[in-house]
């Protein structure tokens, strides 16, 4: 890949970081677990929508101006932190339909639709700064000094980097639909939902005091 180097190092270092828990795994596997894998599938795209966001931004020194300005970092860490929140108050507040005794492996009872599973899965990745300055970081380690077109490579390094994360997170979401539909009716998908619940507002209070390191 022209004007970049240590490829392979970037590929392992990636898969690394992306099976450490954070907001996009737990969205992506609480959703399989719960919806199962159409599910899953929906959220892995909303969040690899959110990094192609972030990926653009930073190679357009959007990422940068953030990184700079302690106004900015704080105006969209505080909204992230607050949908997260909103998000896990929301899976803490589910309510079983009527019939909620009976099977459900997959956990469909009243199963978002995907549209809405994407979506949450988009706002969760783009509004979390941190996803941003992650990218400025990490990338640009990867790109030769001497590349004539440095955006170009941070663009071509930053697609490599999403490319693997949705494959890799495809992975989890299949494994964590499996073990939904193997160990649960409703009620476990309910103890799913208020499990990630919590996690998600524990995540957006971390998020809000988070410092720009």
């Amino acid at each position: 890949m022209p004007g970049t180097h240590d490829l392979l190092l970037l590929i392992v270092s990636g898969l690394l970081l992306n099976l450490t828990p954070g907001a996009d795994l737990l969205y992506i596997t609480s959703r399989s677990a719960a919806h199962g894998m159409r599910a899953g599938t929906a959220a892995v795209l909303g969040v690899s929508a959110g990094c192609v966001v972030h990926v653009l931004a930073a190679a357009l020194g959007v990422s940068a101006l953030l990184a700079a300005s302690a106004t900015a970092f704080t105006a969209l860490k505080l909204l992230g932190a607050a949908y997260l929140v909103y998000l896990g108050v929301g899976l803490l507040r589910h309510r079983p339909a009527p019939d909620a005794g009976a099977p459900d492996p997959a956990g469909a009872t009243q199963a978002p639709s995907l549209r809405a599973v994407a979506a949450q899965g988009f706002l969760t990745n783009v509004l979390n700064p941190k996803v941003a300055l992650f990218f400025i970081a990490f990338v640009p380690p990867f790109i030769d000094p001497t590349a004539p077109d440095k955006p170009l490579a941070f663009l071509m390094l930053g697609a490599l980097f999403t490319l693997n994360s949705t494959l890799c997170c495809l992975l989890m979401a299949g494994l964590a639909a499996r073990l939904g539909a193997a160990g649960a009716g409703a009620r476990a998908g309910l103890w799913v939902r208020r499990t990630a619940g919590g996690l998600f507002v524990l995540l957006g209070l971390r998020l809000a005091l988070a410092e720009r390191g």
